[in-house]
Formats: structure tokens, sequence, C-alpha cells
């Protein structure tokens, strides 16, 4: 599926539903949307996680994937270009042998880098008590 249908499947989302409920209903349609957009591509977990890699400055393809256990070669290509397209990452391509290729957050990704650093922060203050909830879901409905 190219790009411009998904967008355009995207496209009226709140117009489908009846109500919004709690924070979100004071946005129209067009901000709702692409508010909805927007989200699906920062809220990927491997968007936050390249976005935090690149909180140092630029990486290396090849490094920015040894970087992130579990990341496909064709995951990190798709993502990067996601985050290229939305203006949060820069690609720069040096004429060398072998081909240096590295990503950099534009100032846009930074301002979004500390939202992220932030929800890595929150993951790690509550890494027990989420586990814990876990613990007692999964023992409660073990079939």
């Amino acid at each position: 599926m190219r790009a411009g249908d998904l967008r355009r499947r995207r496209t009226n989302v709140r117009a489908n539903v009846r109500a919004v409920p709690g924070p979100c209903a004071h946005w129209n349609d067009e901000d709702a949307d692409f508010i909805r957009e927007v989200l699906d591509l920062v809220g990927d977990k491997w968007s936050v996680l390249i976005i935090g890699t690149l909180a140092d400055g630029p990486v290396r393809y090849s490094d920015l994937g040894d970087a992130i256990p579990g990341i496909s070669q064709r995951m990190l290509t798709l993502t990067l270009k996601h985050l290229q397209r939305t203006g949060l990452v820069t690609r720069t391509s040096y004429p060398e042998v072998p081909p240096r290729v590295e990503y950099a957050l534009t100032d846009l990704g930074r301002s979004l880098l500390s939202t992220v650093l932030a929800l890595a922060a929150w993951s790690v203050d509550h890494h027990a008590e989420i586990r814990r909830h876990q613990t007692t879901y999964d023992d409660g409905n073990a079939d």
C-alpha cells in the first residue's frame, strides 16, 4: 500500500466515531487525524529506540543497528525513512569507500527527545510495579 493511500484511509477517523471522550474531544477532525498519524510514528517502539539512540549525535547506519537489539535491517531502514519523511532525522551520505551513511536528529527530532527520554525514565521508575501487576494478572488468568 502506498503512503498516499494509507494517509487517505486514516483521514476522517473521528468522523466515523460518534463521540470522542476525554482530552482529545476539543480537536477538530483534521487535527485529530494528524495527531493519530504522528503518534503512530513516534509511538512505535523502533522509532522511540532510534530517537533515543541518536540523542548523543550522529550515528552510522551499522552502529545504529548494533545499538538496537532485535531490530531487523528492513525495520531499521523503514523506520529511518519514516523518521526522515517526518523531519525528525537527517541522513548524510559520505562519498567514501566503503560508503558511510550517518543519521542524526534534526531540531524537530531533538524537541521530541525530552519526551522520549521522559517516557524511558517513567518506564524505569515503574519497572517493578509494572512487573508485579503483570505477574499478578498472568497468575490469575492462566489457562
